[in-house]
């Protein structure tokens, strides 16, 4: 099968187009024609820093996280797929789990579901990891129908699941953006814009909770944006972090009482540790994804696996909108 493989970390010129062995399926999984991947952040940092990742995999790498496919063949034990059944799911890409940028990948049924019926391949290759960090995020924080929720980033891919999903569980939603492209990508997604650029963290916490704070804050920018995380939330209020690896001063939290939760969703892939709280959480959206609360936002653009390179350079370029993804 034609994949595109990393054998010299680096730069997005690295990857080479390159005729693979097709996986062959094993017990608890399934061999799936991938239709479409997507680009994450964590993808561009795997190609370009290699083994400095403690997460990547040796060279020759076969890289690309998300996918939505086929079901070809089922290994043994496998009860709950079935040959031709459309999946979406998160499975490889990292450690010594082959990736998506081929066209065939044999991937754990805990790490997939089924595809939401009304989206589309490149729909639904958009989802998996930012709509799990999003999910689990906002679940350890212990959302609530009522509640003011914030959203540093929300026009970004983990940052647009949040609003849609705090939105599905009853939360007033609020996300910060720094130009006409975020705000509309925001209000367009019900959420309430705030511009960081014109706006200080203490006149949006007045104006919109009249100074008390939000409920729960969730951070998908991170790095020192962190300190204004904690400077919006309400007392005793809920922090998520996508993006925490610094050093910080936690007074602030301490003087209110804050809960840091810090979301790293690989963690089941590398450790295979409660895998199957993916699948769950994957078959949560994709219901809620069939009742028309939760649609990812794309990239304007539209590769091919042989333009994986251009996708990456697209993300880091940090003019997308929405996920880049890669038809296959």
């Amino acid at each position: 099968m034609q994949a595109m493989i990393v054998n010299t970390f680096g730069g997005p010129d690295v990857f080479e187009s390159t005729e693979i062995a097709k996986p062959s399926v094993k017990a608890n999984h399934v061999l799936v024609k991938i239709a479409a991947t997507s680009v994450n952040t964590v993808d561009t940092m795997i190609r370009s820093m290699g083994p400095e990742l403690p997460l990547s995999p040796a060279a020759p790498a076969l890289l690309g996280m998300d996918f939505a496919g086929v079901i070809e063949e089922v290994g043994e034990a496998v009860t709950e797929y079935k040959v031709g059944d459309e999946v979406y799911g998160c499975a490889g890409g990292l450690a010594d789990l082959p990736g998506t940028l081929a066209e065939y990948i044999v991937a754990d049924t805990n790490l997939l579901a089924l595809k939401p019926k009304n989206l589309s391949m490149r729909e639904a290759a958009a989802l998996p990891l930012v709509g799990i960090t999003a999910y689990e995020g906002l679940l350890r924080a212990g959302i609530q129908a009522g509640q003011k929720v914030l959203v540093h980033g929300g026009s970004g891919g983990v940052g647009h699941v949040a609003i849609q999903l705090a939105r599905h569980f009853g939360a007033d939603v609020f996300s910060t953006g720094g130009g006409e492209q975020q705000a509309e990508v925001i209000e367009k997604l019900g959420a309430t814009f705030i511009n960081y650029r014109t706006e200080s963290v203490e006149d949006y916490v007045q104006k919109h909770t009249n100074g008390a704070g939000f409920d729960i804050v969730f951070d998908s920018v991170g790095g020192e944006n962190m300190l204004n995380s904690f400077n919006a939330a309400a007392l005793n209020g809920q922090v998520v972090s996508t993006v925490s690896m610094l050093e910080l001063d936690l007074t602030m939290a301490h003087f209110k009482g804050l809960s840091l939760h810090v979301v790293f969703m690989l963690i089941p892939m590398l450790h295979n540790h409660k895998r199957e709280e993916h699948a769950h959480i994957l078959k949560a959206m994709a219901k809620i994804a069939e009742a028309g609360e939760l649609t990812p936002v794309l990239d304007d653009t539209a590769y091919t696996l042989s333009q994986i390179a251009q996708a990456h350079e697209r993300l880091a370029s940090g003019k997308a909108m929405g996920k880049v993804v890669v038809t296959i």
